[in-house]
């Protein structure tokens, strides 16, 4: 019972650790704000929340993380930019955390399934939720506004994030903090 706590509160100690991370990342790039939309400076510490502490808890940073920066500094703008992002973010702390979660084995191939297939999934909803924004304010949200904003404009940070999430776990990973488990490592500890 107290193992469960324990990793119930460092999750929670994680998670929040996250959460100032998403809040102080943008600063970093906010400077030029062209720079920060192509960067997505947020979307790094929710996409390790869920791989770390688990989908439960990405989804929760995701998608408070964008309300509590649009509330606290003003950006982004809560409609419709941080009301979409939030759930976005949500999106992508849910499905990389679940999928990584229940891989057989937590590789770096898992890894980069995972999140390929939850900055997809997260893509997807962003458009969704700011089409549905877009109707109720009365301004459109046509396909090349969602081409432009999921994929264009974000081509640099989605680079980024596939370069340093997984060099940030392998790093974890060496430093014991984060177990990969491939097939090698279970061959190893059998002959062990």
């Amino acid at each position: 019972m107290k193992n469960k706590t324990e990793k119930r509160v460092q999750k929670m100690v994680l998670s929040a650790l996250f959460m100032a991370v998403g809040l102080v990342l943008p600063f970093f790039t906010g400077q030029i704000p062209r720079v920060g939309q192509m960067l997505l400076p947020m979307h790094i510490p929710v996409f390790l929340c869920g791989l770390i502490c688990g989908w439960q808890y990405g989804a929760v940073v995701g998608f408070l993380l964008p309300l509590m920066r649009s509330v606290l500094f003003g950006i982004p703008v809560l409609l419709p930019g941080a009301v979409a992002m939030a759930f976005e973010l949500c999106t992508y702390g849910l499905l990389s955390g679940y999928l990584y979660g229940v891989s057989r084995w937590k590789c770096v191939i898992a890894l980069y399934r995972s999140l390929l297939i939850a900055m997809l999934g997260g893509r997807l909803v962003w458009g969704i939720v700011r089409a549905v924004i877009g109707i109720a304010m009365g301004e459109p949200f046509t396909w090349q506004m969602f081409l432009s904003g999921a994929f264009l404009t974000a081509g640099p940070g989605i680079v980024v994030q596939l370069v340093l999430i997984p060099t940030l776990m392998v790093a974890l990973n060496r430093a014991g903090l984060v177990t990969f488990q491939g097939r090698e490592s279970r061959e190893r500890a059998a002959r062990s």
